[in-house]
């Protein structure tokens, strides 16, 4: 259910339009299937979260391929797996696939560039022809690795940029966690749970509410706002050791190469970094 993920509202938007894609009604409108996404922003913004969202959103099997594991040992094998692993998406199809970090494609193996570029060219060469309903949602934490041909439109319907969760984001991301945890949000004061987490991501807030939770079971009590920003002031946010990565992707959205996930106006000034040289200027 879309309202288990927090935020992300544009790109929340952009799924319900084709929520009906798949059905019978939309083949005899003459619409075409939609072919996928890209989702790419650091690790902890919902990428995952999204993937399954989707096939629960539209209600079809959720099928996830792991890049790094169509690489084998032996001669022709990388290719082989890439080839079965896509008809199996085929033969289950209406189904999402998911592409979980797609930049490992690229990434050097132990039999070589060719290999890459063959398992890369097979998976493009299927994006670009296949005619059976399979939407890839495509998963990404370093673009920097990513050929320019495998993120372009036409791969993808979209290509979504999954910044650091806003104020506002960040309200609905606790309330989310609290509520599976079997927590009233209003028990707790969300906008200062918000304040005090700028810069954290997702699944950072997740880890903190967590935190919490096993100190008070400790204490025998139930776990409140001081205790949640409590640990959010122990936390190392991974958007410090990512910080390059976040400018290279925002540089990458000034560019037009990719949509932002969520509503921007809101951004805080206060999450913006240095500006660093984009990777992409070069190309």
């Amino acid at each position: 259910d879309a309202a288990w993920v927090g935020g992300l509202d544009v790109l929340k938007d952009w799924l319900r339009l084709r929520e009906r894609a798949f059905t019978a009604e939309a083949r005899e409108y003459g619409l075409p299937a939609p072919k996928g996404v890209a989702l790419v922003g650091i690790p902890g913004t919902g990428k995952s979260l999204t993937a399954k969202m989707v096939a629960a959103l539209w209600k079809v099997p959720l099928l996830r391929l792991d890049v790094g594991a169509l690489f084998g040992g032996l001669m022709g094998q990388s290719e082989e797996r890439t080839r079965q692993a896509l008809a199996l998406a085929e033969t289950v199809a209406p189904c999402v696939l998911w592409i979980d970090e797609i930049e490992k494609a690229t990434q050097a193996n132990e039999m070589g560039t060719g290999t890459t570029q063959r398992v890369i060219g097979t998976i493009l060469t299927w994006m670009q022809e296949k005619t059976a309903p399979c939407f890839v949602v495509a998963t990404a934490n370093d673009v920097a690795k990513i050929p320019a041909e495998l993120m372009r439109r036409g791969r993808f319907d979209e290509v979504f940029f999954l910044d650091l969760p806003t104020h506002d984001e960040r309200r609905q991301i606790f309330s989310v966690h609290l509520k599976q945890r079997n927590r009233l949000s209003a028990d707790y004061d969300l906008e200062r749970l918000a304040g005090e987490s700028q810069g954290l991501v997702g699944a950072e807030l997740e880890q903190a509410i967590i935190e919490a939770m096993y100190t008070a079971f400790n204490q025998d009590r139930e776990f409140t706002t001081d205790d949640i920003v409590s640990a959010l002031e122990r936390l190392v946010p991974l958007s410090v050791s990512c910080r390059e990565t976040v400018e290279y992707l925002r540089g990458w959205l000034q560019e037009g190469r990719a949509q932002s996930a969520s509503f921007r106006e809101n951004r805080e000034a206060s999450v913006n970094f240095v500006p660093l040289p984009s990777p992409f200027s070069t190309n």
